[in-house]
Protein backbone atom coordinates (compact mmCIF):
# COMPACT_ATOMS: atom_id res chain seq x y z
CA UNK A 1 0.00 0.00 0.00
CA UNK A 2 1.41 3.24 -1.23
CA UNK A 3 1.72 6.23 1.38
CA UNK A 4 -0.43 9.10 -0.15
CA UNK A 5 1.29 12.87 0.42
CA UNK A 6 0.08 16.11 0.01
CA UNK A 7 0.64 18.81 -1.78
CA UNK A 8 0.42 20.73 1.63
CA UNK A 9 2.54 18.45 3.84
CA UNK A 10 5.22 20.87 3.03
CA UNK A 11 3.89 23.22 5.42
CA UNK A 12 3.76 21.18 8.26
CA UNK A 13 5.84 22.24 11.50
CA UNK A 14 8.03 19.66 12.40
CA UNK A 15 9.67 19.30 16.00
CA UNK A 16 13.52 18.91 15.95
CA UNK A 17 14.56 19.23 19.40
CA UNK A 18 11.85 19.33 21.90
CA UNK A 19 12.36 21.63 25.22
CA UNK A 20 9.61 23.23 27.53
CA UNK A 21 9.89 25.44 30.26
CA UNK A 22 7.16 25.03 32.60
CA UNK A 23 4.10 24.63 30.05
CA UNK A 24 5.69 26.56 27.61
CA UNK A 25 6.72 24.77 24.32
CA UNK A 26 9.94 26.29 23.11
CA UNK A 27 10.83 23.31 20.63
CA UNK A 28 13.15 23.93 17.90
CA UNK A 29 10.96 23.04 14.71
CA UNK A 30 11.90 23.20 10.79
CA UNK A 31 10.46 26.67 10.99
CA UNK A 32 12.82 28.07 14.00
CA UNK A 33 15.56 26.58 12.39
CA UNK A 34 14.89 28.25 9.41
CA UNK A 35 14.78 31.08 10.09
CA UNK A 36 17.99 31.10 12.09
CA UNK A 37 19.57 29.99 9.23
CA UNK A 38 18.15 32.72 7.41
CA UNK A 39 19.86 35.67 10.40
CA UNK A 40 23.22 33.77 10.25
CA UNK A 41 23.42 34.02 6.20
CA UNK A 42 22.16 37.28 5.88
CA UNK A 43 24.79 38.56 8.28
CA UNK A 44 27.37 36.36 6.98
CA UNK A 45 26.61 37.58 3.70
CA UNK A 46 26.14 41.42 4.63
CA UNK A 47 29.38 41.21 6.17
CA UNK A 48 31.14 39.24 3.92
CA UNK A 49 30.23 41.51 1.18
CA UNK A 50 31.10 45.29 2.04
CA UNK A 51 34.13 44.10 3.88
CA UNK A 52 36.62 45.48 1.62
CA UNK A 53 34.44 48.54 0.27
CA UNK A 54 36.27 48.42 -3.22
CA UNK A 55 35.21 51.58 -5.67
CA UNK A 56 35.27 49.33 -7.80
CA UNK A 57 32.65 46.66 -6.30
CA UNK A 58 32.29 42.83 -7.03
CA UNK A 59 29.15 40.99 -7.56
CA UNK A 60 28.50 40.39 -3.89
CA UNK A 61 28.93 43.99 -2.97
CA UNK A 62 27.07 45.27 -5.68
CA UNK A 63 24.37 43.18 -4.71
CA UNK A 64 24.52 44.30 -0.96
CA UNK A 65 24.72 47.84 -2.08
CA UNK A 66 21.93 47.91 -4.59
CA UNK A 67 19.46 46.36 -1.70
CA UNK A 68 20.32 48.69 0.30
CA UNK A 69 19.90 51.65 -2.34
CA UNK A 70 16.83 50.35 -3.56
CA UNK A 71 15.29 50.38 0.04
CA UNK A 72 17.31 53.59 1.16
CA UNK A 73 15.45 55.71 -1.58
CA UNK A 74 11.83 53.78 -1.09
CA UNK A 75 12.41 54.91 2.71
CA UNK A 76 13.49 58.36 1.95
CA UNK A 77 9.93 58.65 -0.63
CA UNK A 78 7.63 57.53 1.50
CA UNK A 79 9.33 58.82 5.23
CA UNK A 80 11.36 61.76 3.97
CA UNK A 81 14.59 62.91 6.47
CA UNK A 82 12.22 62.15 9.60
CA UNK A 83 12.46 58.72 8.57
CA UNK A 84 16.16 57.58 8.21
CA UNK A 85 16.21 56.63 11.68
CA UNK A 86 13.62 53.60 10.59
CA UNK A 87 15.33 52.44 7.57
CA UNK A 88 17.69 49.51 9.71
CA UNK A 89 14.08 48.41 10.28
CA UNK A 90 12.81 48.49 6.78
CA UNK A 91 16.23 46.93 5.42
CA UNK A 92 16.23 44.14 8.12
CA UNK A 93 12.70 43.36 7.26
CA UNK A 94 12.97 43.06 3.44
CA UNK A 95 16.43 41.24 3.62
CA UNK A 96 14.64 38.67 5.90
CA UNK A 97 11.05 38.19 4.66
CA UNK A 98 12.93 38.06 0.30
CA UNK A 99 15.64 35.31 1.75
CA UNK A 100 12.37 33.42 3.58
CA UNK A 101 10.95 33.37 0.06
CA UNK A 102 13.99 32.38 -1.79
CA UNK A 103 15.28 29.57 0.43
CA UNK A 104 11.40 27.84 0.70
CA UNK A 105 11.70 27.95 -3.21
CA UNK A 106 14.60 24.95 -2.39
CA UNK A 107 13.33 21.35 -2.57
CA UNK A 108 12.57 19.96 0.48
CA UNK A 109 13.43 23.50 2.18
CA UNK A 110 10.89 25.06 4.33
CA UNK A 111 9.20 28.16 3.37
CA UNK A 112 8.92 30.29 6.61
CA UNK A 113 6.23 32.71 5.27
CA UNK A 114 4.10 30.74 3.89
CA UNK A 115 2.84 30.52 7.87
CA UNK A 116 0.41 33.42 8.77
CA UNK A 117 1.71 33.36 12.61
CA UNK A 118 5.05 34.32 11.21
CA UNK A 119 3.92 37.12 8.87
CA UNK A 120 1.35 38.36 11.33
CA UNK A 121 4.13 38.75 14.04
CA UNK A 122 6.04 40.68 11.56
CA UNK A 123 3.42 42.30 9.97
CA UNK A 124 1.60 43.24 13.27
CA UNK A 125 5.11 44.54 15.01
CA UNK A 126 4.83 46.93 12.48
CA UNK A 127 1.16 47.86 13.04
CA UNK A 128 2.56 48.21 16.92
CA UNK A 129 5.29 50.32 15.89
CA UNK A 130 3.57 53.05 13.59
CA UNK A 131 0.61 52.96 16.49
CA UNK A 132 2.78 53.73 19.25
CA UNK A 133 5.25 56.23 17.30
CA UNK A 134 1.99 58.24 16.00
CA UNK A 135 0.61 58.84 19.76
CA UNK A 136 4.36 59.46 20.74
CA UNK A 137 4.64 62.27 18.07
CA UNK A 138 1.15 63.39 18.31
CA UNK A 139 -0.50 62.58 21.23
CA UNK A 140 -4.42 62.52 20.69
CA UNK A 141 -3.93 64.78 17.22
CA UNK A 142 -3.09 60.81 15.96
CA UNK A 143 -6.92 60.69 15.93
CA UNK A 144 -7.10 62.97 13.17
CA UNK A 145 -6.02 59.89 11.00
CA UNK A 146 -9.49 58.83 11.02
CA UNK A 147 -11.32 61.71 10.66
CA UNK A 148 -10.18 63.08 6.38
CA UNK A 149 -10.42 66.78 6.14
CA UNK A 150 -13.17 68.25 4.41
CA UNK A 151 -15.56 65.76 5.63
CA UNK A 152 -18.66 66.61 6.16
CA UNK A 153 -20.32 66.94 9.43
CA UNK A 154 -23.53 64.66 8.53
CA UNK A 155 -20.74 62.37 7.20
CA UNK A 156 -18.39 61.61 10.38
CA UNK A 157 -20.44 58.47 12.07
CA UNK A 158 -19.81 56.51 8.40
CA UNK A 159 -16.39 57.37 7.46
CA UNK A 160 -15.02 57.23 11.36
CA UNK A 161 -15.56 53.32 11.55
CA UNK A 162 -14.89 52.76 8.37
CA UNK A 163 -11.51 54.34 8.91
CA UNK A 164 -11.15 52.52 12.18
CA UNK A 165 -12.20 49.29 11.15
CA UNK A 166 -9.40 49.57 8.17
CA UNK A 167 -6.70 50.35 10.15
CA UNK A 168 -6.96 47.62 12.63
CA UNK A 169 -7.00 45.13 9.59
CA UNK A 170 -4.08 46.87 8.25
CA UNK A 171 -1.99 43.69 9.83
CA UNK A 172 -4.59 41.26 8.93
CA UNK A 173 -4.26 42.30 5.07
CA UNK A 174 -0.24 42.61 5.32
CA UNK A 175 -0.11 39.06 6.58
CA UNK A 176 -2.33 37.65 4.72
CA UNK A 177 -1.12 38.95 1.30
CA UNK A 178 2.50 37.52 1.85
CA UNK A 179 1.70 33.87 3.29
CA UNK A 180 -1.23 33.40 0.55
CA UNK A 181 1.30 34.56 -1.94
CA UNK A 182 3.73 32.11 -0.77
CA UNK A 183 1.65 29.10 -0.17
CA UNK A 184 -0.73 29.06 -3.45
CA UNK A 185 2.71 29.05 -5.43
CA UNK A 186 4.62 26.55 -3.52
CA UNK A 187 1.45 24.30 -3.39
CA UNK A 188 1.04 24.73 -7.68
CA UNK A 189 4.63 23.60 -7.96
CA UNK A 190 4.58 21.18 -5.56
CA UNK A 191 1.17 19.50 -7.48
CA UNK A 192 2.93 19.47 -10.94
CA UNK A 193 5.46 18.20 -9.29
CA UNK A 194 3.72 15.05 -8.67
CA UNK A 195 2.54 15.03 -12.33
CA UNK A 196 5.97 14.66 -13.90
CA UNK A 197 6.53 11.55 -10.88
CA UNK A 198 3.40 10.06 -12.38
CA UNK A 199 3.74 10.36 -16.20
CA UNK A 200 7.59 9.22 -16.01
CA UNK A 201 8.56 10.09 -19.74
CA UNK A 202 5.41 12.02 -20.80
CA UNK A 203 6.08 14.27 -17.80
CA UNK A 204 8.42 16.69 -19.99
CA UNK A 205 5.30 19.16 -20.42
CA UNK A 206 4.48 19.64 -16.39
CA UNK A 207 8.44 19.75 -16.01
CA UNK A 208 8.61 22.98 -18.19
CA UNK A 209 5.28 24.42 -16.47
CA UNK A 210 7.27 23.84 -13.65
CA UNK A 211 10.61 25.49 -14.80
CA UNK A 212 8.29 28.60 -15.62
CA UNK A 213 6.83 28.54 -12.10
CA UNK A 214 9.92 28.55 -10.47
CA UNK A 215 10.83 31.94 -12.51
CA UNK A 216 7.25 33.11 -11.64
CA UNK A 217 7.61 32.41 -8.25
CA UNK A 218 10.82 33.65 -7.86
CA UNK A 219 9.58 37.37 -9.03
CA UNK A 220 7.19 36.71 -6.61
CA UNK A 221 9.48 36.09 -3.80
CA UNK A 222 11.00 39.70 -4.36
CA UNK A 223 8.25 41.36 -4.99
CA UNK A 224 6.25 40.35 -1.85
CA UNK A 225 9.39 41.43 0.24
CA UNK A 226 9.32 44.29 -1.88
CA UNK A 227 5.92 45.13 -0.98
CA UNK A 228 6.17 44.65 2.48
CA UNK A 229 8.64 47.18 2.84
CA UNK A 230 6.52 49.61 1.24
CA UNK A 231 3.68 49.21 3.29
CA UNK A 232 5.66 49.00 6.15
CA UNK A 233 6.69 52.89 5.21
CA UNK A 234 3.00 54.08 4.23
CA UNK A 235 2.05 52.98 7.36
CA UNK A 236 4.87 54.46 9.24
CA UNK A 237 4.48 57.49 7.06
CA UNK A 238 0.64 58.22 8.80
CA UNK A 239 2.67 57.99 12.14
CA UNK A 240 4.65 61.06 11.07
CA UNK A 241 1.84 62.37 9.21
CA UNK A 242 -1.73 61.56 10.75
CA UNK A 243 -3.41 64.90 9.22
CA UNK A 244 -2.84 64.09 5.05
Amino acid sequence: MTEKHSPLDQFTIQRIFEMKIGNIDISLTNSSLMMIAVLLILNVFLIYATKKKSVVPGRLQSIAEMSYEMIYNTTQSNLGNDGKRLFPLVYTLFMFILLCNMLGLIPYSFTVTSHIIITFALAFGVFLLATILGFVLHGHKYLRLFLPKGVPIFLIPILVPIEIVSYISRPISLAVRLAANMMAGHTIIKVFASFVVVLGIWGIAPLLFIVVLYVLETLIAFLQAYVFAVLTCLYISDSFHPEH
